[in-house]
């Protein structure tokens, strides 16, 4: 933690092949040793064999399984 200045945020790019930057967070959280190709590797397999099991785009897929595993906030 800085003493003389406040460290501004840093902004996530997309990842390279679908832009998108919820699925470059997840492929930083598979990462293990800075292995980043290897890690974006073993997420677009996942996602090929998503496309030939389902027939239906993966990054919905992906964010609609996202979605189904963050907490429910419930606002009274």
């Amino acid at each position: 933690m800085p003493r003389r200045r406040e460290v501004p945020k840093r902004q996530v790019a997309g990842d390279p092949k679908y832009d998108n930057k919820l699925v470059a967070k997840f492929i930083k959280s598979i990462m293990r040793d800075g292995k980043k190709g290897l890690a974006e590797s073993i997420l677009y397999d996942a996602f090929d064999i998503i496309k030939e099991k389902t027939n239906e785009e993966p990054l919905k897929i992906f964010e609609q399984a996202m979605d189904n595993i963050k907490p429910k906030i419930e606002v009274k």
